[in-house]
């Protein structure tokens, strides 16, 4: 019976939006109120926190034996944070980039997503040395992160974010949505991964399906709520940082806990579908959104926010005939 796997996953993605919002905006606000620099809140505690969902549904769903919704939640997280929610918010707003520090993390998303690729078409396989591989480089991210946003005195994104969290919030509030927010997030995730599952085994359809479509876009959701929040308050820079920082994440940690906890063979469709997608879509946005002494316009405008939504109704569409072969 469906009903209950079905109210599970459409619960727990509402609970899971919710409470990751109330998550970052918690950490952000403790960030700030312990004195951190907004650039550095922006480039870690909020891209951190907007990956969060994936981190901890790749740790439950492969502790418990589903590696493939792992590794699809996280790419199909990637696909869906460019293609849909870069997308949706150019659409509303065309995005500028102006802050030399985004500037220089597309190049950087750029090489951790051809890292990622090159470690699973060695062997088709995510093991533990890939797993541990990962994770390092993620602490090299964290390290550089907190270099840029200590060294770096003033930025774009660093202004954006101040603005953002100008309201004061009281430490004990900012802890008590952290907390809160962690707690119904890891609640939500469980969930989740439960009636994604179910649902799969019911149709007879890898879990991997459903970590690229239900699971991905239900992680992803916050990402998309904060981003057209922040476009239609004219901080275009913070969607776009939100993006990059959470698919750098994805693309480190959460696959990087997939294979620690959980190696697996990759799925061939992984390996001939999503991963050259992922890999096409993150290569598109270097090209749209690279500015540098020249070279590129630095903007995502409307008919490029076009051209990425048309690009992830397609994905969609090639997943459904591929459920249906």
């Amino acid at each position: 019976m469906l009903l209950w796997p079905t109210l599970a996953v459409i619960a727990g993605v509402i609970v899971l939006v919710i409470s990751a919002d109330k998550f970052v905006e918690g950490a952000a606000a403790t960030a700030k109120r312990l004195g951190l620099p907004p650039l550095l809140i922006g480039m870690l505690v909020i891209g951190f926190g907007s990956s969060m969902p994936e981190m901890v549904i790749s740790a439950i769903s492969s502790y418990q034996g589903n590696p493939g919704l792992a590794v699809g939640n996280a790419i199909g997280s990637n696909i869906t944070n460019i293609a849909l929610i870069l997308g949706v918010t150019a659409i509303i707003s065309p995005i500028i980039v102006d802050s030399k520090v985004l500037t220089r993390e597309l190049p950087y998303l750029a090489g951790i997503t051809m890292l990622s690729a090159i470690l699973f078409y060695t062997d088709d396989e995510l093991d533990r040395m890939d797993g541990i591989i990962l994770i390092v480089v993620f602490l090299a991210l964290v390290a550089w992160s907190i270099y840029e946003g200590l060294s770096v005195k003033k930025d774009h994104l660093a202004d954006m974010v101040e603005q953002e969290y100008s309201q004061p919030m009281s430490m004990r509030l900012a802890l008590t949505y952290t907390f809160i927010g962690l707690v119904f997030l890891v609640l939500s995730s469980r969930l989740l991964v439960w009636g994604g599952v179910e649902i799969a085994q019911s149709f007879g359809i890898s879990d991997l399906i459903i970590g690229l479509t239900i699971v991905a876009v239900g992680t992803s959701l916050p990402e998309l709520a904060s981003s057209i929040a922040a476009v239609r308050k004219g901080e275009d820079e913070l969607a776009l940082g939100n993006v990059i920082g959470s698919n750098m994440f994805n693309s480190t940690i959460v696959l990087g806990i997939a294979g620690t906890i959980a190696p697996s063979t990759l799925d061939p469709e992984v390996l001939k579908y999503d991963i050259p997608v992922m890999a096409a879509l993150t290569a598109l946005l270097f090209i749209m959104g690279y500015k540098f002494r020249g070279i590129g316009t630095g903007i995502i405008n409307r008919l490029e926010a076009g051209l990425l939504l048309l690009a992830y109704i397609g994905y969609n569409i090639s997943i459904g005939f591929r459920v249906m072969a």
